[in-house]
């Protein structure tokens, strides 16, 4: 009892916007993020790893980047999610069978031999990547239906947060458990980690939907788009979603091609994975949380403002590197400018990403959740998806220093933009209309 009432006594005593962090939805936000991770980072991290070490060549682990394609074109299924409700719910029910069927695929993986298998191995990391998608879909709709307003900066922040840390089981501690034990067991033992996410579904409540589910498949397809348009305007939604395209396009292009430009600046492989490792993840984790506390008090507007400056500065910092040109000896100084780069880059990435995120969270509406941020999100991973196709094109023709000015130009439209879907002082006429 003591105890209980001192932690109650302690966390009144705290600020409102650091108060706002230790609360059981933000606990579910850190789940929701952890499930949402672990798949994902496995396709990049532990399964390229595994094929390599089992003598698969290069050129066809490439060939595995095609079935990210899931991630992408999400928006085509997710009015399914919207209209159909499993037993558990409609959002616990569907988060529940993805994360279950994740589990059953991964521990399937480990069970198959790259040089025997592989055929079967690519149609088992394509599924892999639906039900990720899938789990996307369902959890991004259940954290925007669990939140209100004001709580979506700190929410999709954490989430964001948990999300990273999610890829520290794939990319570092399977790979050293590969070491030690056979693949087989490995991949046992990652695909526990998708547990969590069941609990999770087992343990909350669904969120309740006053106006309620749509009634009919061509309700949940169709309505989602005219809701939105009837909402904000033909011309203010045509900006809304240009918005999306743009905000992180300079930014993603920019880190496209990081370690092939790192290299080309004469750090070797081990200075560039231990620097990164380092003063990569943790300075977007940290961007990401202060991001999430201080939008409590900004405002997503005011954040989009300020973290999409801290953005565009970034890319300055890899113009900077190329205007220094490859480094003959890397000593100390050199290895601190490297950090300095990458880890100002990735507080300018956690920062945006917080703000972005919680804006398209904004943007749907609770009856439509599933549909439309699948369609804003996949909008926004467009960028990444096919125009970083062009960026080695382009550093050959111009040079790595005009192609970070480039970024830096490219960066610009969709702040400009922030005038019309996100103004600074708020409730401007252009802006998106609050949810009736």
């Amino acid at each position: 009892m003591f105890r209980t009432a001192h932690f109650r006594v302690y966390f009144a005593s705290m600020p409102p916007w650091l108060a706002a962090l230790f609360t059981r939805r933000m606990l579910i936000c850190v789940f929701t993020g952890f499930a949402s991770g672990m798949p994902l980072y496995l396709l990049l991290n532990l399964l390229p790893a595994w094929l390599r070490t089992e003598g698969i060549s290069l050129k066809a682990i490439g060939l595995f980047a095609l079935i990210q394609f899931p991630y992408t074109w999400k928006f085509l299924w997710s009015p399914l999610l919207d209209r159909y409700a499993l037993p558990l719910g409609r959002r616990r029910g569907w988060v529940l069978l993805t994360q279950v069927a994740l589990m059953v695929i991964i521990a399937l993986l480990g069970r198959l031999s790259p040089a025997d298998d592989l055929g079967t191995i690519v149609w088992l990391a394509a599924l892999l990547a639906f039900f990720s998608a899938t789990a996307d879909i369902a959890l991004d709709a259940y954290r925007r239906e669990l939140l209100d307003d004001r709580e979506l900066g700190l929410g999709n922040a954490v989430h964001v947060n948990a999300y990273r840390i999610a890829g520290l089981v794939p990319g570092s501690l399977s790979l050293i458990l590969a070491d030690r034990l056979p693949w087989d067991q490995v991949f046992l033992v990652t695909a526990l980690f998708m547990l969590p996410g069941m609990v999770m579904a087992l343990l909350v409540k669904e969120p309740v939907i006053a106006a309620g589910a749509p009634k009919t498949l061509r309700e949940a397809v169709v309505e989602p788009f005219r809701e939105f348009i009837g909402r904000a305007g033909l011309r203010q939604a045509f900006l809304i979603l240009a918005f999306i395209f743009l905000y992180k396009l300079g930014d993603s292009m920019c880190t496209a091609l990081a370690t092939p430009f790192y290299l080309d600046m004469g750090y070797a492989k081990s200075e560039i994975g231990l620097v990164a490792k380092n003063a990569g993840l943790w300075p977007a984790v940290i961007g990401g949380l202060l991001g999430g506390l201080w939008m409590v008090n900004l405002g997503i507007n005011r954040a989009l403002w300020l973290f999409g400056v801290v953005q565009v500065l970034s890319i300055f910092g890899f113009a900077w590197l190329a205007w220094l040109g490859p480094q003959t000896s890397i000593d100390a100084a050199a290895l601190a400018s490297l950090a300095l780069v990458i880890g100002f880059e990735a507080l300018g990435v956690g920062l945006g990403t917080a703000a972005f995120v919680a804006f398209i969270a904004r943007t749907t509406h609770p009856l439509y959740t599933a549909t439309q941020y699948a369609l804003f999100s996949s909008l926004a991973a467009v960028p990444r998806t096919f125009i970083n196709a062009t960026t080695g094109w382009l550093v050959e023709w111009m040079g790595w220093m005009s192609f970070f000015l480039l970024c830096v130009v490219l960066a610009l439209p969709g702040m400009a933009l922030l005038v019309k879907v996100a103004p600074w002082r708020g409730n401007h006429s252009g802006e998106l209309p609050p949810i009736k």
